[in-house]
């Protein structure tokens, strides 16, 4: 087979996290890339992740019995699952295909291909951050998932398991060792799951723009424009942006939520959904997490960072220009004034965004025989922070003909052509 000559340059449709990294990848082969984002790079949904890299957050969403606890996820304490009225009908298909995932056995193959991307997350980054100076916005941590009643947490679920049988170390705290490790969480908290062997980003946002500012130096091109479509051309394809056409020989998708509706006609089933998180950041907190901390019955997930306390998490599903829901906002402050008695919440700064989700909480990472030239990375759900690097590596490898050392099966566009699955 013919390689692809490398002097050619490849266009990345987005400059998210997922981009940026997919264009380090393709910098560090002798590729060209130019990146094409309406945005600043890296400050829309990379921005207000919140932070935690973490190679054993490996178990998919949907987990055996999930479909018992959406109720209690819509209507329980903190809400933290939601559905927009113009989702309503939208939400049930996908929903259908995401049940069809919770089965042990297709959580069990989920967790093969999300340990792919996450495992060298720490790694990689850290190889990323090599050389710009800011080396330490990647710190070690662990990651502690709190529980206010006790008997809920044990070693022998089956998320557990799986994290233990792929090598994690973790180890269940009582509330005295919760107070010595974290004394600025609430005493409601009963319980604790203490992982190990994990890294904090203490700013995504920078994280993104000094990765930017790296593969500009290594002679990327950032352009500014608002892509409006995606065709194919007699030499490869046409970006139609609202100043102007951009030509290119090789594309890749990176555009998150926005990746579907910009797809020209493709033969897969592509079950793409808008799943909004939201942050709160307190610029004051008078307190400091030692770690990354998620209370296990709100879900969402608090960290120390550059500019304060970052509380992010939950679930909305809702169009991506739907306004933010201020109930929503409002729950969030409560939640993290609840989780941390202390903490101060006068100087607060609110976060909307979107989480390009599939129904098993795996990207598409392929190349589509049907379109020459188009390849595919986009749609890594809650985990676009911790999957990127592995991911933008795997989508480089297949831009430059080479041949991944994992299964790329989990990823491929066709996965959910067959049976709905």
């Amino acid at each position: 087979m013919q390689q692809p000559d490398k002097a050619t340059p490849v266009t990345i449709l987005g400059a998210g996290i997922v981009g940026i990294c997919t264009a380090l990848s393709l910098l560090e082969r002798g590729v060209p890339v130019i990146l094409i984002d309406r945005g600043e790079p890296g400050q829309a949904t990379s921005y207000g992740n919140a932070g935690v890299v973490s190679p054993w957050s490996l178990v998919p969403q949907a987990v055996p019995g999930i479909w018992r606890n959406i109720p209690k996820l819509m209507l329980g304490h903190g809400r933290p699952l939601s559905v927009h009225p113009k989702y309503a009908l939208k939400i049930l298909p996908w929903g259908a295909r995401f049940l069809q995932q919770s089965s042990e056995e297709r959580v069990r193959a989920t967790s093969d291909a999300m340990a792919n991307l996450c495992g060298p997350s720490i790694d990689l980054f850290t190889k990323h951050l090599t050389g710009t100076g800011h080396e330490g916005l990647l710190v070690d941590t662990m990651y502690l998932q709190l529980y206010r009643d006790g008997s809920k947490l044990t070693l022998d679920a089956l998320d557990c398991r799986i994290r233990a049988e792929k090598g994690a170390d973790m180890e269940v705290l009582g509330q005295d060792e919760l107070s010595r490790l974290e004394p600025a969480v609430s005493a409601d908290f009963k319980a604790g799951l203490l992982v190990k062997g994990t890294a904090r980003v203490r700013a995504p946002g920078r994280l993104a723009a000094i990765l930017a500012e790296k593969a500009a130096r290594l002679g990327a091109t950032f352009v500014k424009a608002n892509i409006k479509r995606l065709q194919k051309s007699e030499t490869g394809w046409t970006v139609q942006c609202e100043d102007g056409d951009h030509e290119a020989e090789r594309i890749i998708m990176c555009l998150g939520v926005w990746s579907a509706d910009l797809l020209p006609d493709i033969k897969h089933k592509v079950p793409l959904m808008s799943e909004r998180g939201y942050h709160a950041e307190f610029s004051n907190p008078g307190i400091e997490l030692n770690h990354s901390v998620m209370d296990a019955d709100a879900k969402f997930i608090a960290s120390s960072m550059e500019g304060g306390v970052r509380v992010a998490g939950h679930a909305e599903f809702a169009p991506p220009d739907a306004p933010p829901s201020k109930r929503r906002q409002k729950i969030f402050l409560r939640l993290a004034k609840a989780a941390f008695p202390d903490l101060q919440t006068g100087n607060v700064s609110l976060w909307t965004g979107c989480r390009p989700s599939f129904p098993d909480s795996l990207p598409m990472i392929d190349q589509l025989d049907e379109q020459p030239g188009l390849f595919l990375n986009f749609g890594h759900s809650h985990y676009g922070l911790m999957m990127s690097p592995a991911s933008g590596e795997l989508t480089a490898q297949l831009v430059c003909g080479d041949r991944p050392n994992v299964s790329l099966d989990g990823y491929s566009a066709s996965r959910f052509d067959q049976n709905g699955a």
